[in-house]
């Protein structure tokens, strides 16, 4: 698992509704794609709808491949389906991997990312990935520490931040 650590870096998310995701997600992904990262989203629930009408009303620069990717529902649970969104990873390039859902499809998404990459290791040891997780905070299951603790860092409005400059007293 050693080679894993040093190739993923996790963050979290945490929004109110889908309207909330789409908001942050939008330039963050935006300034991804001007990065030449390689973006898979891999969703409990649908949002395209959502994106679509975001993006026709903001001036974002790379609209069309920002709605070319899959903002469908997946089943991110089974094995099988996961393992054709992680084929889709490019070696040269930073793999950001949205992961959307319940936090237990979250967990279970992430296990299996985990798990496809060490039964893949030789193939897949030098890629960088990047994988964010965003919980929805109305989910009464959610321990916000617990989440924050298996994190490096944040995703919100402002993007990326360390877990300590957005929650004050989290070492």
């Amino acid at each position: 698992m050693e080679i894993l650590k040093n190739n993923i870096e996790r963050l979290c998310s945490f929004y109110v509704s889908d309207w909330h995701l789409v908001t942050m997600l939008l330039p963050y992904i935006n300034k991804q794609i001007n990065e030449k990262a390689n973006i898979i989203t891999i969703l409990e629930n649908d949002i395209e709808e959502n994106i679509k009408t975001l993006t026709k009303k903001l001036n974002l620069k790379n609209e069309k491949e920002i709605l070319k990717l899959n903002w469908k529902k997946k089943n991110g649970i089974k094995y099988s389906v996961l393992q054709e969104e992680i084929k889709k990873m490019e070696r040269d390039t930073l793999n950001v991997v949205f992961v959307n859902g319940s936090k237990s499809y979250i967990d279970i998404t992430n296990k299996n990312i985990e798990k496809f990459l060490k039964d893949n290791k030789n193939k897949y040891k030098e890629i960088k990935i990047k994988i964010i997780n965003c919980y929805e905070v109305s989910e009464f299951n959610i321990n916000m520490q617990e989440i924050l603790s298996m994190h490096d860092k944040i995703l919100n409005t402002s993007g990326e931040k360390e877990i300590c400059d957005v929650f004050e007293g989290y070492a």
